[in-house]
C-alpha cells in the first residue's frame, strides 16, 4: 500500500514526516499513472491489471461508502470490466483515470440500488458518496489509505494513533483519556509510526 500526495498538507501527515527523513515513491507513481493513462485507450489487456493495481483500492473504498463489503467487491470488478470495454472513451486530455473510474463506479452503485427497487434515498446518497473535484478525491484517497493502514495495527495502537492523528491529542492527553501510562503511549506511537511508514510506502532515506 502506498500513500500518495503531499502529506505536509495534513496534520496527521506531518506526524509521519516529523521524526526522520523519508523517501517517497511519488515520482515513480506519477510516471506509472501518466504512462498508463497515455496507453489505456489503445494498449494491451495487461493495462487493465495495471489500472486495478493502481486504483482498485480507491474504487472499492468509495463503493464501500454506499454498499456492504460483498457488493463493493462485485461493483469494483464491474467498474474495471466496464472501463476496459469502454476504454476508447477515455481521453487523458480531459482528465485522469481516477476521476473517470470514479464516475463509472458512481453509476454502477446507482444501478445496484435501482436494480433492487431503491430509487429514492439510497440512490441520492450514492450520488453524494462520490467526489467530483480531483483535490477532494486525493484528500479522500489519502485518508482512506491511512485508515486502512491503521486498521493493521494492534487494537491499543489503533486507539492511540487515531487519537493522535484525527483528534490531534497530545501524548499527555491520550494517557489521561485512556489511562495508559505516558511512557507506553509514547512507545506505542513511535512503533506505530514506523509500521505506518512502511505500510504506506515510505521508508528511511
Amino acid at each position: 500500500m502506498h500513500l500518495r500526495g503531499d502529506l505536509r498538507a495534513y496534520p496527521w501527515g506531518m506526524a509521519l514526516l516529523a521524526t526522520s527523513e523519508l523517501r517517497t515513491e511519488d515520482t515513480a507513481h506519477s510516471l506509472a499513472v501518466a504512462e498508463l493513462e497515455r496507453a489505456f485507450a489503445t494498449g494491451p489487456e495487461s493495462l487493465l491489471r495495471d489500472a486495478y493495481d493502481l486504483f482498485g483500492s480507491l474504487v472499492y473504498s468509495l463503493c464501500r461508502r454506499s454498499v456492504d463489503d460483498a457488493a463493493a467487491a462485485d461493483i469494483t470488478q464491474e467498474v474495471f470490466i466496464a472501463a476496459w470495454k469502454n476504454r476508447h472513451r477515455f481521453d487523458p486530455a480531459r482528465g485522469g483515470l481516477a476521476p473517470w473510474l470514479t464516475g463509472i463506479a458512481r453509476n454502477k452503485v446507482i444501478d445496484h440500488f435501482r436494480a433492487r427497487g431503491r430509487e429514492d434515498r439510497r440512490v441520492e446518497q450514492a450520488k453524494h458518496a462520490f467526489i467530483e473535484s480531483p483535490g477532494e478525491l486525493e484528500d479522500v484517497a489519502l485518508r482512506m489509505l491511512l485508515v486502512d493502514a491503521i486498521d493493521t495495527l494492534p487494537e491499543r495502537a489503533q486507539t492511540i494513533i487515531s487519537m493522535a492523528f484525527f483528534e490531534d491529542l497530545t501524548h499527555v492527553e491520550i494517557s489521561a483519556r485512556t489511562g495508559i501510562p505516558l511512557g507506553t503511549v509514547k512507545s506505542d506511537i513511535r512503533r506505530s509510526l514506523e509500521r505506518l511508514r512502511h505500510g504506506l510506502g515510505y521508508a528511511h532515506g
